[in-house]
């Protein structure tokens, strides 16, 4: 990683820390009658937890529990991504599916915001045993800043991505770190979740 991205991620993750605070604790209280009712929705869908927590991968290649609303049966296997297993569809539950259409599934990651875990945009955390993606990108420096809701990956394929690409892409994000950048993330989400791409 070059010095000068090096001075740019330090000089904009303080005011990036204060945003992604103020965002995530808006973002809460305005959609709490939301998360109440999916709260019940999951509850009386299907037996077990409402919240799904998964070990995960943030900064500098620390761990932390991610949060989700639980999309799945219990009794799906562990810390496999949806994508690789044989018939994910036999696991999702029906209240599930409606909350990974939507993206719904994962409001609860505000919160992993609000502590600390995670920003709104940057590489989305991977999980704790995708080593191949953890080296590919760490060649690009994208293990050193906190991983986000969305990022530059997210928008251009999410895990229709090779591995490379993907890494590659959370890279240039961290190269090219900045306010502008990270609006034009955001505002590309909201884009594709209303036209429920990917």
């Amino acid at each position: 990683m070059t010095t000068a991205t090096q001075k740019r991620i330090r000089t904009y993750t303080p005011i990036k820390r204060v945003i992604d605070v103020l965002l995530s604790g808006i973002g809460i209280l305005v959609l709490s009658p939301i998360l109440l009712l999916l709260c019940i929705a999951i509850k009386l869908d299907s037996p077990g937890p409402i919240l799904f927590t998964q070990k995960r991968v943030g900064i500098h290649k620390s761990y932390f529990q991610i949060y989700k609303f639980r999309t799945m049966r219990t009794d799906t296997p562990k810390d496999m991504p949806t994508h690789m297993l044989n018939n994910p569809d036999l696991f999702i539950t029906r209240v599930g599916r409606f909350l990974r259409k939507t993206s719904l599934d994962e409001l609860p990651q505000l919160f992993n915001i609000l502590k600390g875990d995670m920003a709104l945009v940057g590489p989305r955390p991977a999980l704790w045993n995708q080593y191949d993606l953890l080296v590919e990108r760490e060649q690009y420096g994208a293990n050193s800043v906190r991983p986000g809701l969305t990022g530059w990956a997210q928008i251009h394929g999410r895990d229709e991505l090779p591995i490379r690409q993907k890494a590659e892409l959370d890279g240039y994000y961290v190269h090219h770190i900045q306010l502008k950048m990270d609006l034009e993330c955001l505002w590309r989400t909201a884009g594709a979740v209303l036209r429920q791409d990917g």
